[in-house]
């Protein structure tokens, strides 16, 4: 019993948990049918939700103020940049994947340049930003039809007994992010910053270094995401990052991690992405409109954030 109630106590276990309840709320209306599938299809779409979501909850919990608005922009230019590098040659894949990481990454240090030269807050500097990419985006990738390689469409979308190949390779990663953000240098580094960036740059920790690095890395997981996205949906489009704005800044908080810095969860973060992949799935399946649809979305997300994080802030 005891352990139970330690269990409820972690702040990402309310995500997981709204994620089962959501499935088998789905189930039952369904009367089981399509359970397993619908699991498999939360697996694969979530995995970009997570990937991205990743970088965001490093440059959250840098303190308050600190977000990536040009994910989205990033997403959708990195996905271009790596169907045009590939150009559906098999060959060209690793070349590809490194160009979108390359461009990603290149636009995570443009934004920590334009907040650091300019003193301007990140969500001005990295919306400005988005906003010049989405230009670029759309002269460079408008009417581009370049299909994946046929080897690289396959790996994205390929599954081992019903589990994408994607999600364990995501989880893998994710593991990695836990390990860097706890027992590394760096990880420490961000949470210290978070915590108290005075106290930070006192103790010896180079401010300045950790946060480029952090809107670097928040960059290179976008452009990574896109050229995967470009794989998983067999092509690229300026809009296909659209999404994974409010979804990547979702997960983080619904994922237990605080905005106002210092405290990250990378587990949170997978069950967050699988509880909204769940949850527009039911609301799907129950026939619901779209504006109820977005509706009944913002007024859940908001239910779990209470529940995992309001006991705490009234104490």
């Amino acid at each position: 019993m005891a352990s139970v109630k330690s269990l409820l106590t972690k702040p990402w276990i309310w995500s997981f948990l709204g994620a089962l309840l959501v499935w088998l709320a789905t189930i039952v209306f369904t009367g089981g049918y399509g359970a397993g599938g619908m699991v498999t299809a939360a697996l694969s779409l979530a995995v970009f939700t997570v990937i991205v979501g990743v970088g965001q909850m490093f440059v959250i919990t840098l303190g308050p103020g600190n977000v990536d608005l040009s994910l989205p922009a990033n997403i959708g230019l990195a996905s271009a940049v790596a169907m045009k590098v590939m150009d559906g040659n098999d060959s060209m894949i690793a070349v590809g994947l490194l160009a979108a990481l390359a461009c990603g990454a290149a636009i995570g240090a443009a934004n920590y340049l334009l907040i650091w030269a300019l003193r301007i807050p990140p969500i001005i500097a990295t919306l400005s930003a988005s906003f010049i990419i989405q230009s670029i985006d759309i002269s460079y990738g408008r009417g581009l039809q370049i299909k994946p390689p046929p080897g690289f469409a396959d790996f994205a979308n390929w599954q081992v007994l019903g589990i994408p190949v994607l999600a364990i390779l995501t989880v893998l990663f994710t593991v990695g992010a836990a390990i860097a953000l706890q027992r590394m240098v760096y990880g420490r580094s961000v949470l210290a910053i978070g915590q108290n960036i005075r106290a930070a740059w006192l103790a010896g920790v180079n401010v300045g270094r950790i946060r480029f690095l952090t809107y670097m890395l928040s960059g290179a997981l976008g452009g990574i995401d896109g050229a995967l996205l470009a794989g998983y949906f067999r092509g690229a489009n300026v809009d296909i990052g659209n999404e994974y704005l409010l979804a990547s800044i979702a997960v983080v908080v619904i994922g237990g991690t605080s905005v106002a810095g210092g405290k990250a969860n990378v587990p949170g973060v997978w069950g967050a992405a699988l509880f909204l992949v769940l949850l527009l799935t039911m609301l799907n399946t129950f026939g619901v409109s779209a504006g109820v649809r977005l509706l009944l979305t913002g007024l859940i997300i908001v239910g779990v954030i209470t529940a995992a994080g309001g006991q705490k802030a009234l104490r």
